[in-house]
């Protein structure tokens, strides 16, 4: 029997059900919504509002959801156990950080940023920041985080980006628990990965889901890192601004064709909230950006043209159960 923390304590994985592995709750620039908070509105009306969107999940079938949202995201844990608490389905929360380039100030004179200063290499304290999260608890809450996350965009590979992947890979093997990498596939990044955790850092690829891989129609990429034993993740239905509805589905629809629905995991990348789009985008996106248009849109689709349910079991529920329990 194994496993996996959620808000509400731990969880055996055997009773996660449908589990949708990239979902967001809030997505906020921190310093900006505490400061100019107008668009924000009612603390009490945000979480109400969550609540009913994630209720809706649940009802549209949905029983755990992997919320990835870590510092540079605007994570706030009592928040979201708060919101934990009122509704019925599991939440999974992460720890790591979130940057396509630079790291945030605060770490620019700590750790290895003192190497060349001081002449000998210092601990990362990034690393016992994710560690401790994981074992005891993030912040001032017992709450623990159930996945790692970091992330590689067009800026590819920097300076920070690789220190926090690094950090990463360091708590992974210090605690074993898994890892989710946000991609950008156009520019290749998950072959950067590959090199830096798994060929570098000795990670198993199997302990990894590349986020966004549904983000390109390239199935020669994704076959590469399918084979490579990457979990892909299918994760942005409903976000159509660099692509269409059609590719996303046929794009996967293919991919099952091919044999690889136990290396893919389903997911809409949807949040109740996020304060880095402008409202009146928010306004036109988010009607199609939300926690059921799997179930509303995608997997009718899918179904109509040749995908069999168990085939959709196996990414929404045997191939989450088996990433989390792997370790």
């Amino acid at each position: 029997m194994s496993s996996i923390q959620t808000v509400r304590g731990a969880a055996d994985t055997a009773d996660l059900g449908v589990t949708l592995m990239h979902e967001h709750v809030f997505v906020l620039s921190s310093d900006v919504q505490q400061n100019y908070s107008a668009e924000w509105g009612s603390e009490d009306e945000r979480v109400d509002d969550a609540v009913r969107q994630l209720t809706a999940a649940y009802d549209a079938g949905v029983r755990t959801i992997v919320d990835p949202t870590v510092v540079g995201l605007g994570r706030y844990i009592p928040r979201i156990a708060q919101i934990a608490q009122r509704i019925p389905l599991r939440l999974i929360v992460a720890t790591g950080l979130y940057t396509y380039d630079d790291l945030p100030f605060y770490f620019h004179y700590r750790g290895p940023a003192l190497d060349a200063m001081l002449g000998t290499q210092v601990p990362d304290p990034l690393v016992d920041m994710f560690v401790s999260d994981i074992r005891d608890g993030i912040g001032d809450t017992e709450v623990k985080a159930g996945m790692l996350k970091c992330a590689i965009d067009t800026q590819g590979l920097t300076p920070g980006v690789e220190r926090v992947m690094r950090a990463v890979a360091r708590a992974h093997h210090e605690t074993g628990v898994p890892i989710t990498v946000h991609t950008h596939p156009e520019s290749g990044s998950g072959f950067e990965v590959k090199r830096v955790l798994c060929d570098e850092e000795g990670i198993d690829p199997r302990r990894i889901v590349l986020g966004h891989s549904g983000d390109t129609t390239d199935l020669d990429y994704l076959t590469a890192l399918a084979d490579a034993g990457f979990v892909l993740g299918m994760d942005r239905f409903g976000i159509n601004l660099e692509t269409t509805f059609e590719a996303r589905a046929d794009t996967l629809i293919e991919m099952v064709r091919r044999g690889y629905a136990d290396r893919m995991v389903l997911s809409q990348d949807a949040n109740c909230y996020i304060d880095w789009m402008a409202p009146s985008l928010r306004a036109a996106v988010l009607p199609q950006w939300h926690y059921t248009h799997l179930f509303d849109d995608v997997l009718p689709y899918v179904l109509d043209r040749g995908i069999e349910q168990k085939q959709i079991d196996t990414m929404l529920v045997e191939v989450p159960r088996a990433f989390f329990e792997a370790g």
